[in-house]
């Protein structure tokens, strides 16, 4: 199984929402968490260890984990999803836009 981490700012609505679509899937487990202080559940270093790849829903999200977490992401793939914070958890269209996003690096169930 592979773990996937799902990384917005507050991991109140787009990363949440990643994260359920993979919830009970054979394939993968998936997490979220927030590069922000005011984060639900703040990016760690048990995370990134943890995962085996990490979507990034903005560039930001990227360079704020290479900031703070350099070592431990020389060998995990990060992929920016260029999502910007503007839909809400469970969204529709965020739904689909991720669907469609994902689909070019995942296995849907």
């Amino acid at each position: 199984m592979r773990n996937l981490l799902f990384v917005c700012s507050k991991n109140q609505w787009r990363s949440p929402t990643a994260e359920l679509l993979f919830k009970g899937h054979t394939l993968y487990c998936a997490r979220s968490a927030g590069t922000s202080e005011k984060a639900r559940i703040k990016v760690n270093e048990k995370l990134i260890t943890w995962a085996d790849v990490i979507f990034v829903m903005e560039r930001k999200h990227k360079d704020i984990l290479h900031q703070n977490f350099r070592e431990l992401l020389a060998d995990k793939q990060i992929i920016t999803l260029n999502i910007p914070d503007e839909y809400t958890f469970e969204d529709a269209e965020l739904i689909q836009i991720l669907k469609g996003l994902l689909e070019e690096y995942l296995i849907y169930k």
